[in-house]
């Protein structure tokens, strides 16, 4: 490949022959997505798996002598796969991991962590990485936190040195040290507590990264390439901060950044607008940038011309790019594969998968009628009150007798199958019928653990609030606007059972996404009730919910609650959400979902807004009560435009 002459630097390097070409590759966010396969809707997929990638790493490799190949995190859970996988390693089983095994057959370089990568637990971790082939390097998660980054008890190397002899471009060898660093959010710390409290900490990326990167460059590294399990945003000062790539490509011992987390693409128009960010050039503060997606959906390359004179190598000029497995437009949305399978990975993994698909098939139980997302972020949705419902059963079984047991109970759910960057196909879809472990995955796609916690009513008001920032705002009187927020995700739009309330769009949102407040006098939740009555704001609430919520994922420092300590019966661990949703189903046998009205829009004539869902969802509209919506036509991307009125 022929790189853009950057200046007359590169020509002055080109007269001295001292050049050569190297190309770095990056995977992202896998999520354990290893076959082209969707195990929830049991069939194949074109749009994820490393066994496509895997073809595309083949390709990139043969067109360039000198080649690295590296993954940003989260590469262990996301799939039936990785779930199965890690219930097998608690049986006793000591199979390598088939994402490992995946990942070695391909000859990986290097990788860092990502927050997900913690939801088996440590001793899962730490027992899987003994299994790669590759370096795993991380700064920033420690056993113990010393004064300084440097002094730092890390759970892993730090950083590592690749040591590559290359082919520069006049046929001869030339020893290259390739300094390789990572970081993950620190919010894992909390997101994770269940897991890691009392074992690891983690300090800040940028005091991580300034502490190491000297003894990284001191060791001879002569580029340093930076593993970001973080994502692209504006620079607002903020310590501790979750997306952090921006910053940290300003670091000048940093020489690229490979970013993930975020589940987006870079280069491209996702970022456009962000001071120091260059969309097209795909570059942070200058420096070279790639994120690749999700679940295997593209392969990151970043392009390196570098040259060597008597201060050693520097980058001359650069060239980011992403290379899809799939054409997501093609066949009404549904998406074309653009390569093949990779043979030697899908054999690798064919046993895993085959468990895989025995295990998701096995029978749970029936449903009356279907369950479907289609329009979890708009009106009340009978699949997330079954969720919530499981939830709530559970936890006041679990606080009988205890002094938690006469304070009101509620239960807090999100959609986290509801479109969005995932595409038309990302939706909770299971038809009446059998219902099947995939049916309930389907329902619930993490392997998240049922929680409580304990929130006063103004603690209430400001979870509502946070959940409702996922709207525009609205102006009264209008057509056809746009009614959700892209940026804000959908698992953070959480339904609070048990209570019944208003939303108005028409004001603007009280928190930012990521749980700033931004508008203090700002109210958007109204009228909020439980048994009929007005919440109060200093009352004592109980609700269900997830590990990750409990921890504070999603909010900040947005809403203040306190954890339950849940003793299970007959001394059970800690118990995954889907487990609880499989034993209520069973007790059932055949459930009947129904819709009870928790929240709605203001009313306000002579308004409408857009949505996108499912295409399939147009034939589910009569599935809806209490709220008007029609069809609006075909969207972006393969998506359906819905109508709604307020």
């Amino acid at each position: 490949m022929t790189l853009p002459e950057a200046t007359g630097l590169y020509r002055r390097y080109a007269k001295t022959q001292t050049t050569l070409d190297l190309r770095v590759m990056q995977t992202t966010d896998l999520h354990a997505h290893i076959m082209a396969y969707d195990y929830l809707a049991d069939r194949p997929s074109d749009r994820t798996g490393l066994v496509r990638l895997a073809s595309l790493i083949r390709s990139a490799r043969a067109e360039q002598a000198n080649t690295i190949l590296l993954d940003t995190g989260d590469f262990l859970q996301g799939t039936i796969l990785g779930d199965v996988h890690a219930m097998s390693r608690k049986a006793g089983t000591n199979d390598t991991h088939p994402m490992i095994a995946a990942m070695n057959s391909l000859g990986y370089d290097a990788g860092t962590l990502g927050n997900h990568d913690f939801n088996y637990g440590l001793p899962f971790l730490v027992d899987t990485l003994q299994q790669a082939e590759f370096p795993v390097v991380c700064a920033n998660v420690a056993r113990k936190l010393g004064d300084t980054a440097t002094n730092d008890a890390t759970l892993l190397p730090p950083w590592t040195i690749l040591a590559r002899r290359l082919r520069d471009q006049c046929g001869n060898w030339q020893d290259l040290k390739i300094g390789i660093i990572g970081v993950l959010p620190p919010q894992t710390e909390i997101w994770e507590r269940a897991h890691l409290e009392g074992h690891l900490h983690t300090r800040d990326m940028l005091k991580a990264a300034r502490g190491h990167l000297p003894a990284l460059r001191a060791a001879g590294a002569d580029i340093v390439i930076l593993l970001s399990h973080s994502g692209i945003a504006p620079d607002t000062g903020m310590r501790r901060t979750e997306n952090a790539a921006l910053q940290l490509a300003a670091l000048c011992d940093v020489d690229a950044v490979l970013c993930g987390h975020q589940h987006q693409m870079f280069p491209g128009p996702d970022f456009e607008g962000i001071a120091g960010v260059d969309t097209k050039a795909g570059t942070l503060h200058g420096k070279p940038a790639v994120m690749a997606g999700f679940w295997g959906s593209h392969l990151g390359v970043i392009d390196l011309k570098l040259a060597k004179d008597h201060n050693g190598w520097q980058i001359i000029s650069h060239r980011s790019n992403l290379r899809p497995i799939c054409d997501p437009q093609a066949d009404a949305g549904q998406g074309r594969a653009l390569v093949a399978d990779d043979g030697t990975v899908a054999a690798l993994t064919l046993d895993a998968h085959h468990r895989t698909l025995t295990h998701m098939r096995r029978l749970v139980g029936h449903s009356s009628k279907p369950l479907h997302s289609f329009f979890a972020l708009v009106a009340d949705d009978p699949s997330l009150q079954l969720v919530a419902e499981a939830q709530r059963v559970r936890v006041a079984k679990i606080l009988e007798g205890t002094t938690y047991a006469d304070l009101p109970l509620l239960s807090a759910v999100a959609p986290f199958k509801a479109g969005g960057l995932a595409g038309p196909t990302h939706f909770t879809d299971v038809p009446a019928g059998p219902l099947c472990i995939r049916n309930l995955a389907d329902l619930y796609l993490f392997p998240n653990r049922l929680s409580a916690v304990t929130v006063t009513g103004t603690a209430l008001m400001d979870w509502l609030e946070h959940a409702a920032g996922q709207f525009c705002l609205i102006r009264k009187g209008k057509p056809d606007q746009m009614l959700r927020d892209a940026s804000f995700p959908c698992h953070n739009f959480d339904v609070i059972c048990g209570l019944r309330y208003t939303i108005d769009p028409f004001v603007p949102p009280r928190f930012a996404p990521d749980g700033r407040l931004q508008h203090p006098n700002s109210r958007r939740v109204r009228d909020i009730t439980y048994d009929n009555r007005p919440v109060q704001p200093d009352q004592t609430y109980v609700v269900a919910t997830n590990n990750y919520r409990a921890n504070g994922g999603g909010f900040a420092s947005a809403v203040a609650m306190t954890e339950i300590r849940l003793d299970r019966p007959q001394g059970r661990g800690s118990e995954t959400i889907r487990a609880v949703l499989a034993d209520h189903i069973s007790r059932h046998s055949v459930i009947t979902p129904s819709t009870t009205p928790v929240w709605r829009f203001v009313s306000a004539p002579g308004t409408t807004a857009l949505f996108d869902s499912a295409p399939a969802a147009a034939e589910a509209l009569h599935d809806l009560t209490g709220v008007r919506i029609e069809s609006a036509g075909p969207g972006p991307n393969g998506f359906m435009r819905f109508r709604l009125y307020f």
